[in-house]
């Protein structure tokens, strides 16, 4: 029974516009990212041709991505290792 009303108060919460971004003033850069988001969701630029990866192609990748896990994450990044930013006059 408490699962059933958990998942209940869940839905609730979810399911509330509270969650959602309220409209008003935004950069020119900022509608030009959502106006392309929504391009994106709608499908309205999306391609006619049916892109596909063989399975050679599939493995490559599976496999790129199984070997970064070979790496350590270090425990602290050097701050200095990046070079500076100066600016040339």
């Amino acid at each position: 029974m408490k699962s059933k009303q958990l998942m209940i108060v869940c839905m609730a919460c979810l399911s509330t516009t509270a969650w959602a971004i309220e409209p008003g003033p935004s950069s020119a850069a900022q509608q030009g990212t959502e106006s392309w988001m929504q391009l994106q969701i709608r499908g309205v630029v999306a391609s006619t041709h049916l892109q596909t990866a063989s399975a050679t192609e599939r493995e490559l990748a599976m496999q790129r991505w199984l070997n970064s896990f070979n790496y350590p994450i270090p425990e602290f990044f050097d701050q200095d290792s990046g070079g500076d930013i100066t600016s040339s006059k």
